[in-house]
């Protein structure tokens, strides 16, 4: 998971510069202390040191292993001085990582739906912030799309009825969670994200594997056996129609987020 998600910074790193361009719209002044919550490995810390480069980011998450890598990457991108990180739950205490002073913004990326008590932890982020400080929450709609409707592996719309066998939760909202907590909400953007595979760059076909691969994992009670077998086909290295050694794959998927602000 972690290298997926190191993958989805690359891919789509034309959506994280569009995203933070339009943070820095709304934040007067430019922040000086940020919050990533849920941080996984760093795509969203990264994007934002850069957008930011007066900032200073800490990177929160579960996960001791995600840490270690978001660190070892924050070296290797030369901002190990502006990254740090808090090994916690979200749904424990915030006091290791609330001493150090208010943030000028939040930012929770396809984090928030995996909290325990969303109204508590948007409550905690409203008492996290400053005065006009910004939260930025952000869900991916859907797992991306990669194929054409004819893979010339068994029948055409396999990757249709996968996404439809397998994305069984309507999508997120969180705009009454913001409200609720004391925000003022600025944006509500959905973002239509188009990349062909000259766009998205080398690493689109490992980014498709792992994608379909996940879903892949869940999809074995939910599709028929000649589905799963053509999709086993698809993730085979060795096979001549595998995603793998595809020279055409595009990218579409959409993604949203939410921007509000601290009175």
């Amino acid at each position: 998971m972690a290298k997926l998600l190191e993958l989805d910074g690359e891919v789509l790193a034309s959506y994280f510069s569009q995203l933070t361009g339009l943070l820095a719209e709304f934040a007067d002044p430019s922040p000086d202390r940020i919050l990533d919550l849920g941080s996984g490995p760093g795509t969203g810390s990264f994007a934002l040191a850069r957008r930011f480069p007066a900032a200073h980011v800490t990177a929160v998450d579960i996960s001791a292993q995600m840490l270690h890598r978001l660190s070892k990457q924050a070296s290797t991108h030369g901002v190990a001085d502006r990254i740090s990180t808090v090994e916690v739950n979200i749904d424990e205490s915030w006091a290791e990582f609330s001493e150090g002073g208010p943030s000028d913004l939040v930012w929770a990326a396809a984090f928030m739906h995996h909290v325990a008590d969303p109204a508590r932890t948007f409550a905690r982020a409203f008492e996290q912030l400053r005065s006009g400080g910004l939260v930025a929450v952000t869900e991916m709609d859907f797992f991306p799309l990669y194929l054409p409707e004819d893979t010339g592996v068994g029948r055409p719309g396999l990757e249709t009825r996968l996404h439809a066998a397998t994305s069984t939760q309507p999508p997120h909202e969180w705009t009454d969670h913001l409200r609720d907590a004391g925000f003022t909400l600025l944006e509500r953007r959905p973002f239509d994200i188009r990349l062909d595979e000259t766009q998205a760059g080398p690493s689109l076909n490992a980014y498709a594997m792992g994608s379909l691969a996940k879903l892949r994992s869940h999809a074995t009670e939910v599709l028929d056996a000649d589905d799963l077998a053509a999709l086993d086909v698809l993730l085979d290295d060795e096979q001549p129609h595998s995603v793998a050694r595809r020279d055409v794959l595009s990218l579409r998927t959409t993604r949203t987020t939410w921007i509000a602000r601290r009175p």
